[in-house]
């Protein structure tokens, strides 16, 4: 059996939501199970994975990633030894479905039959999108999630030569706007959604009236404005977290975090979730239909302190300020009405005119340094950029740019941020060392 935790939970998301206050790790990665009602485990992993025992076998929502999909094995089997009747996705991700050659082996070792896997239509061309952009997919992962989590067992991928594993189990089964499925006397309802991604499934287990929301709820603020991946629907998701809460339920079990447990605690989570991305919807499209630029509506469009503040919606993941940016694109397109940014010229002769008017690259490192003392972190980022793209072969340009983006990475909240900073940081560190 899988080693206990120090705190269930259940009674970890109970005391969080109860207090408001978050003053422990909340996603656990320990790849340990936990039972949370008759016949219902979840192991909190990299991405959870969520188990129904049933008088045919397992019902698994979700495989985890490639990194700990043995470890979610080995952990689900602590618990039960039943074939694993049917493999539910709740969406593409690596993370949630990169394990899933962990649980084929584990059937084949077995002598058992291979999971029925299930998800939505889009999965299929996800995958397929994932393998015509593999290295691109396998650059931003590493960049976004950096060394020191890949070290830590944390991250989207390993060592492997593809972004999606060659292993990876291909849904079998697949459906378009509702499904249901009943196994061993257990039923589900299948509901797709948009939200994170265009191929999401949400369920309804009625006999345990419970939500199983995928990466709808994730003990972070929602993840609807990733800068390196593509479309997010804020609009969408926030429906998708109202209609959830319509069918009352009595148990939440995320992809991500603990589980929920109690009527009241289960709405205060999906409808405070709701109502922040409707907030950022409707702010950014009034602003919009006034004729406002992106760079206007960036300054102009926040959430309140507080609201950021509760354990379920810190913005240590993504950002508003990100999901501003998808709303945009979403309804406006990529142009952010610059006129000069629609066909800009290169950045390198850009960099060079302003810096040789402002006294050479030199100069500009120098007030960029300035700047970082002063606390204005953002204007000299702007400033180092244009420095090493007036003179990019400078080791002491790069040097300068190293350590102010080693400064801004340790201001910042989000893992988004901190990895694109890192990333930036570590290119120049090598450069000026080289």
């Amino acid at each position: 059996m899988p080693p206990s935790k120090t705190i269930d939970p259940i009674e970890l998301s109970s005391r969080l939501i109860d207090t408001g206050i978050a003053d422990e790790r909340i996603v656990r990665v320990d790849n340990t199970l936990s039972e949370i009602d008759d016949n219902v485990a979840v192991i909190e992993a990299f991405s959870n994975m969520v188990a129904f025992g049933t008088d045919d076998g397992l019902v698994c929502f979700d495989a985890s990633g490639p990194l700990n999909g043995t470890a979610v094995v080995d952990s689900l089997r602590g618990w039960s030894g039943d074939r694993i009747n049917t493999l539910l996705y709740t969406h593409g991700h690596i993370d949630h479905v990169g394990g899933s050659g962990a649980l084929a082996a584990d059937a084949a070792e077995r002598g058992q039959p291979a999971p029925l896997v299930v998800g939505h239509d889009n999965v299929i061309p996800r995958f397929e999108r994932y393998n015509a952009t593999s290295g691109y997919n396998l650059i931003i992962n590493r960049r976004q999630f950096g060394a020191s989590l890949r070290r830590r067992g944390v991250g989207i991928t390993g060592d492997e030569p593809s972004f999606l594993p060659g292993d990876t189990l291909w849904p079998t089964r697949t459906y378009s706007e509702n499904d249901s499925l009943s196994v061993g006397g257990l039923d589900f309802e299948l509901h797709h959604d948009k939200g994170e991604t265009d191929d999401h499934t949400w369920a309804w287990v009625p006999s345990h009236r419970a939500i199983c929301p995928g990466d709808l709820v994730v003990w972070v603020f929602p993840n609807a404005g990733n800068p390196q991946k593509v479309q997010r629907y804020p609009l969408e998701w926030a429906r998708a977290l109202r209609r959830m809460d319509a069918l009352e339920p009595e148990l939440l079990v995320p992809a991500h975090g603990p589980p929920v447990r109690g009527r009241e605690r289960i709405a205060t989570v999906l409808l405070t979730l709701a109502e922040s991305l409707e907030t950022l919807v409707s702010q950014t499209l009034d602003l919009m239909n006034e004729g406002a630029s992106l760079d206007e509506i960036l300054q102009s469009v926040s959430l309140p302190a507080e609201w950021l503040e509760r354990p379920w919606m810190r913005p240590v993941y993504d950002e508003p300020e990100f999901v501003i940016r998808n709303i945009w694109r979403l309804y406006g397109g990529w142009w952010d009405l610059d006129p000069a940014y629609l066909k800009p010229s290169p950045k390198a002769e850009l960099a060079g005119e302003l810096v040789r008017l402002g006294g050479g690259a030199e100069a500009f490192a120098r007030r960029a340094q300035e700047l970082v003392e002063a606390g204005d972190l953002k204007l000299a980022c702007h400033l180092i950029e244009l420095a090493v793209a007036a003179d990019p072969d400078s080791a002491s340009m790069h040097g300068a740019r190293a350590e102010i983006y080693e400064a801004r990475r340790a201001a910042e909240q989000s893992l988004m941020s901190i990895g694109i900073f890192s990333a930036a940081a570590a290119e120049s560190r090598d450069i000026a060392e080289a």
